[in-house]
């Protein structure tokens, strides 16, 4: 029956969709199984057109930059969303606005804004991520997250129905959003300000310094893995690590890196079993030696 149904819809979209396709080279962890349903869809038509098809579907990921996720080995019971060419667009508007898709990478925004002469987006360039996953956590570094310059929001729900949503209507916090979990990302509008472009040049390469300097590259990680506890501690959450376990802990392939602590990385072939032992491991020896309960900033699809 769901063959028969994505028969159907494939002969009215120009898109692709797959069954039983490959998550594992699609995030930054190389760990993951199958997806049930495969949906690399390259236009606003096509997405409404199949959102209406499964939007009785239980489980629907939408998967962006796969930099901040862990998936599981098992197959993934619903569709995955992969978002393309028509969702990959930046424009400039007047008043140094920019309108981004949701598939627009950071650092692809962070660059447009510098051959713009548009300042605000320095700390983008920092950001493994896309528009969408940022506008999903409020992602951020270095003092300043999405919300210093969001302006509004396009989103599509379920249904198929399309929302422009300005920022005063949203509340955002420290990896932290008030949209519905329902909602797919389209498209952010961002406002900046006029800089000079040698300005601008000079603190990304400062930021980037700092941050190859402190975080791993070229490894396969998913980033900072638990939101730094602000209400609990004034302690960061490496800090906390530390402090509490072993840092050479590993289970099978899935361990700590000695650049920074709270960055996993998988050495190898770590499993996803691996990877969420190590995870609960930090967790459960923080709680008992600092009494601080730390939240995984990552998103764990079991």
């Amino acid at each position: 029956m769901l063959e028969q149904k994505i028969k159907k819809l494939s002969e009215k979209i120009s898109s692709k969709i797959q069954l039983n396709y490959n998550l594992k080279n699609l995030n930054w962890f190389n760990i993951g199984g199958k997806a049930k349903v495969f949906f690399k869809c390259e236009n606003l038509n096509d997405l409404t057109l199949f959102l209406k098809e499964f939007r009785s579907e239980k489980n629907i990921l939408v998967l962006g930059a796969g930099s901040n996720i862990l998936l599981s080995d098992n197959l993934y019971d619903g569709a995955v969303i992969k978002l393309g060419k028509n969702f990959s667009k930046i424009s400039l508007l007047p008043n140094d606005v920019i309108v981004a898709g949701a598939a627009v990478t950071d650092k692809k925004l962070s660059d447009f804004a510098l051959e713009n002469e548009i300042g605000g987006f320095e700390f983008l360039s920092c950001i493994p991520g896309t528009i969408g996953g940022g506008l999903k956590i409020n992602s951020g570094c270095y003092g300043r997250e999405f919300k210093d310059i969001l302006v509004s929001i396009q989103v599509i729900n379920r249904e198929g129905n399309i929302r422009t949503i300005p920022s005063s209507k949203i509340k955002l916090s420290y990896r932290k959003s008030s949209l519905e979990k329902n909602f797919i990302f389209l498209s952010a509008s961002f406002k900046g300000y006029t800089r000079k472009k040698q300005e601008i040049e000079k603190e990304v390469k400062f930021l980037k310094k700092k941050k190859e300097f402190s975080q791993p590259s070229k490894i396969k990680t998913g980033g900072s893995t638990f939101k730094n506890p602000l209400e609990q501690t004034d302690k960061k959450v490496w800090e906390l690590i530390q402090r509490s376990v072993p840092l050479d802990i590993s289970f099978g392939d899935a361990a700590i890196s000695n650049k920074h602590y709270n960055f996993l990385v998988n050495k190898g072939n770590a499993t996803f079993k691996d990877m969420k032992d190590l995870v609960e491991y930090i967790q459960k020896n923080v709680k008992s030696k600092t009494g601080v309960s730390l939240e995984p900033e990552i998103e764990i699809v079991d």
